[in-house]
């Protein structure tokens, strides 16, 4: 899966979509060729997409940043769960007027990025469904404004970064839906909610049972507590992410099946899917990706079973400062994690923090950044992108 050539004439970069409900609608991914001068074939392209998201799985939002790349992809033939970007410049050149028609009455939403340099004709303006804006450019983001005339097209607002960002956008009545990572104010926003910690206790008390190996039964009785903790953890090890060929019934049986080493992986997943905030959606969102890719990066660097498993776990627990407003050096004093994770995340450090580096690179949809991260790792970026993929396909069997 996800072997194609072409991986290897791109650098893949991804973030979400969020609505007002706090839920990720659809997956950007921001497609770089490697050279401005690089022939890539937009089937191609749109072969790796479809082998990640098939026609009936998810949306996603395709950001080209190549003008001759994404021209040929406007006369191709996506499937209807891509969303296409179009920059402001390429949607007023009539020279794709057809095509972007075509693409509309094939049922693709388009979005235009940007303010076109004249008014487009309104039948080609009814063509997209949103409007790229980002914040840093949107002057009515920048006055505070709630009101106003209304905007010919909805808006969808990029470069969010922070959860503060994330609720003023949406309070707009313009905005149906952000672009980006609201996760840089996390551990500052907001009074703890009382369930959400309590939710977490209970995860951390069980991996800290798993970690001094007590027997089944206790820790049974422990996640009985929670029913709603206890049906997801059941949901997550017998998705098809995990693999097994027996449903697992019941958490003794799980520890039977697993052992408490494969089953540590699966806990600290739930842990960073306990929160019951709308605002932590979309940091548990990039948890579980953060803990995907980082051991597709570790399988694809030759690590073993016990390397991989670290590094998923590292990753799931990145943001989990944030999800429980502590620093890692108090957070990881109740919860046990190996020497190696402790390393990245309190210290900075380690064999793991060059797969960190590549992961917010990738986040960031930085093509200097994944580039210079990738050659840290010593890895190619073929290997960076196959293994994003892997996650992201992954990632949509846990959802």
């Amino acid at each position: 899966m996800n072997d194609h050539p072409i991986l290897g004439q791109v650098v893949l970069g991804y973030s979400p979509m969020i609505d007002r409900a706090r839920s990720v609608m659809a997956t950007r991914l921001t497609v770089f060729p490697v050279r401005p001068d690089l022939q890539v074939d937009a089937a191609e392209l749109l072969a790796a997409v479809a082998a990640t998201w098939p026609e009936a799985g998810g949306k996603v939002v395709l950001n080209i940043a190549g003008e001759q790349l994404l021209a040929q992809l406007l006369g191709a033939a996506p499937a209807p769960n891509l969303m296409v970007e179009v920059p402001a410049f390429m949607a007023g050149d009539e020279g794709h007027t057809e095509a972007l028609r075509q693409l509309y009455g094939r049922g693709n939403t388009l979005l235009i990025k940007g303010v076109p340099l004249k008014p487009l004709p309104q039948a080609l303006l009814a063509c997209f469904r949103y409007a790229i804006v980002d914040l840093s450019e949107d002057r009515r983001a920048q006055a505070g404004a709630l009101q106003g005339a209304p905007r010919a097209i909805p808006v969808v607002q990029s470069g969010i970064r922070t959860v503060g960002e994330m609720g003023q956008c949406l309070q707009r009545p313009d905005v149906v839906a952000v672009l980006g990572w609201p996760v840089d104010d996390v551990l500052q926003a907001g009074a703890d909610k009382g369930g959400t910690r309590s939710d977490m206790q209970t995860v951390v008390e069980l991996m800290q049972r798993v970690d001094k190996g007590e027997p089944g039964e206790r820790m049974e009785a422990t996640l009985k507590r929670d029913p709603t903790l206890a049906f997801k953890l059941m949901r997550y090890i017998n998705s098809p992410a995990f693999g097994l060929s027996v449903e697992i019934s019941s958490f003794r049986h799980a520890l039977m099946m697993l052992g408490y080493q494969r089953l540590k992986r699966w806990l600290a997943l739930l842990l960073a899917s306990a929160s019951q905030e709308p605002d932590m959606r979309p940091v548990m969102f990039a948890a579980v990706r953060r803990g995907l890719l980082m051991e597709e990066l570790s399988r694809a660097a030759g690590g073993d079973d016990e390397l991989r498993s670290e590094a998923f776990i590292c990753g799931v627990f990145s943001l989990l400062d944030k999800m429980m407003r502590q620093p890692f050096a108090e957070l990881l004093k109740s919860i046990p994690v190996p020497e190696r994770v402790h390393q990245a995340l309190v210290q900075g450090q380690g064999p793991f923090q060059p797969y960190l580096d590549v992961v917010r690179a990738v986040e960031q949809e930085s093509l200097f950044d994944i580039r210079a991260a990738a050659d840290q790792l010593m890895m190619s970026v073929q290997e960076v992108n196959r293994a994003l993929l892997r996650a992201l396909a992954a990632a949509a069997q846990l959802d």
